[in-house]
This record gives structure tokens, sequence and C-alpha cells, in this order.
């Protein structure tokens, strides 16, 4: 029996260590693994040499509605159903896994932070299996976006089709104000 402990506390650990690699907070490795707050606490310093950051968790579906944080919501919810579907993980690992795919399709285009974090990735995955959100496809291109599963959808078209009027001009201020 104390073998056994002592492999499963190997594995929660090896999981916190993951975890934090890829930017999670500790309210998530609470949640997903059976250690201390006080050894994830230490564990947390170790790897990142900084406290963990302070604060709740994000609960707002309505985030993942808005314009650019909607586009790599989608991005990611439809990597991780694809792993679901088709790659034989679920839980944790799914999620770390389609976050990792998502970090290297963000990376191809260039962009330096990635909108979504591995916490705000998790609390989708959590908002979808409590079928707060869903997707729907766009009416023009045939995309999965991520929606309020209450709202009306019947000729829903996305952020991508239909650009808001102020989307982009944040990236070109901040490389206007580079140059200067």
């Amino acid at each position: 029996m104390a073998k056994k402990s002592v492999l499963h506390e190997a594995k929660d650990i090896q999981l916190a260590i993951d975890l934090i690699h890829l930017g999670a907070r500790l309210q998530l490795l609470e949640s997903e693994t059976c250690l201390s707050r006080e050894r994830l606490l230490k564990l947390y310093k170790e790897l990142k040499g900084v406290s963990p950051p302070k604060g709740m968790l994000p609960f707002s579906t309505d985030w993942f509605t808005t314009w650019q944080p909607n586009i790599h919501s989608s991005l990611f919810i439809g990597i991780h159903r694809y792993l679901i579907a088709h790659a034989g993980v679920t839980g944790i690992e799914a999620i770390m896994k389609s976050y990792r795919l998502y970090l290297e399709q963000i990376e191809c285009v260039a962009i330096d932070e990635p909108v979504l974090s591995l916490t705000r990735a998790w609390t989708l995955v959590r908002f979808f299996d409590s079928k707060m959100l869903s997707t729907k496809p766009c009416c023009e291109c045939g995309g999965h976006f991520v929606v309020h599963c209450l709202d009306l959808h019947e000729r829903y078209t996305c952020g991508l089709c239909h650009m808001p009027s102020r989307a982009g001009k944040t990236r070109k201020a901040k490389e206007e104000a580079a140059m200067a």
C-alpha cells in the first residue's frame, strides 16, 4: 500500500512540475493533484523562482466570447475535442496536450504571447463540461466558435468574418510605439 502511495505522489509531483512549466496557477495545481498547498508552493517557488500569482481564478464565460479571446479559445477547444475523440487522452492530460499544440500554432503566426493561458484553457474545458459554453459553426466560413449555450445562434457569424471596428488596433499601436 505504501509503495502505491509513493508512486501516486511521484506522478502528482511530475504532473505539478509539467503544469507549472505550462503556466498553471496554484488553484489549478490543487485541483488536479493530491499534493498539499505547502508542497505546491515550495515546488512552484523552486521551479519559477517567485511565489505564484495570488487572486481568484477567472470565472466569467464572457471573456471567452469576446473577439480575440474567442478566436484563441475556439482554436484550443477544437484541438481539445479532436484529441479527446482521436488520441485516447482525457482529463488534465488532454488539456495539457491540447495546450501544447495550441502554443505551437500560436508560434507559427509569430504571436509574442498566447492570449489563452493554461489556466484559462482549463477553465474553458470546465465551462464546456458544465454546458455553460458550446461551439457553433459560422454561417459564412463554417468554422466552429465558442458561444454561450443559452444565446440565440441561428445565423452566427464569427469574429473573423465580421471583425469589430477596433480589431487589431492594439498590435498596430504597440508596433508604432516600438518604432518611435
